[in-house]
């Protein structure tokens, strides 16, 4: 059959980008206490298009995703980047990996056993060099510190969102970076509290008030103190409960001017 993506294309455009967005595909990602955790994705595959080529074969990126079917994940990555410029006669390719995550979380008090979702990302590219970072979105409690410091009795409190992305040299667990994103808020957010528990978290928050500013910085000065992180974000939403707005921050920290990439040092995480 005549193939028409591998047609001309007279108009002399390259395009950046060029693939399928929002596949929904199970994975295995590594779990710290459980060995594996099974989830279900969303993913992104691009690859540039020169200038000269009609089309992309979209339906190579779903084979391509197909043969790594059950080890989609870190140590994968590279070769199926690698395979995406291969199979698509690309220069480029990149892949982003969405997916909920889940830990079994005691309450602080009573200890009652719930499991709590957090967003994860994994991302990497390939160019003239590999990249790779990952992500994590991570729900928290803040206090105001103002509306402790102004008011008579009580302080606003709202739950917010802080969303770090990680370069890093060696393999680091994704509930090694929930712990700390945690640590650094007025309190953690949990899915079930009993009375007592309810108690704990609320007095906690209020004895340790935090702005967005205060919430970025925390989490920056531990993750600059970790010489295994070679670059991060680190941004902090507050939905604010007495404002029609959010509050935001955002940090960025590079340890060095070089891109880092996984891969180019150590080889691929295991």
């Amino acid at each position: 059959m005549h193939d028409v993506q591998n047609q001309k294309d007279w108009r002399n455009i390259e395009i950046n980008k060029v693939g399928v967005k929002d596949i929904r595909y199970p994975i295995t990602v590594l779990d710290k206490n459980r060995g594996v955790q099974h989830t279900v994705a969303s993913v992104n595959m691009y690859v540039d298009l020169p200038h000269h080529f009609k089309g992309t074969h979209m339906s190579r990126f779903v084979e391509i995703l197909n043969k790594y079917k059950g080890s989609i994940g870190m140590k994968n990555f590279s070769k199926i980047l690698n395979e995406m410029k291969a199979k698509l006669r690309a220069k480029k390719a990149r892949l982003e990996i969405e997916f909920p995550y889940f830990i079994q979380k005691s309450a602080p008090v009573t200890g009652s056993k719930s499991l709590m979702e957090y967003q994860c990302r994994f991302c990497g590219s390939s160019d003239e060099v590999e990249d790779f970072y990952i992500g994590v979105t991570v729900p928290i409690t803040t206090v105001c510190p103002c509306s402790k410091e102004i008011s008579r009795y009580g302080a606003h409190n709202q739950r917010g969102l802080v969303t770090v992305h990680l370069r890093f040299e060696r393999f680091i667990w994704i509930e090694d970076v929930i712990d700390l994103i945690e640590s650094c808020a007025s309190c953690d957010v949990y899915s079930i509290l009993k009375r007592p528990d309810e108690q704990y978290v609320t007095e906690r928050a209020y004895e340790n008030p935090m702005f967005v500013e205060d919430v970025v910085r925390e989490v920056s000065e531990r993750l600059m103190a970790d010489e295994n992180i070679t670059w991060f974000t680190v941004e902090s939403e507050n939905f604010e409960s007495i404002h029609n707005h959010s509050a935001y921050a955002f940090v960025e920290r590079n340890r060095n001017c070089a891109v880092h990439s996984l891969w180019r040092r150590n080889g691929p995480p295991l």
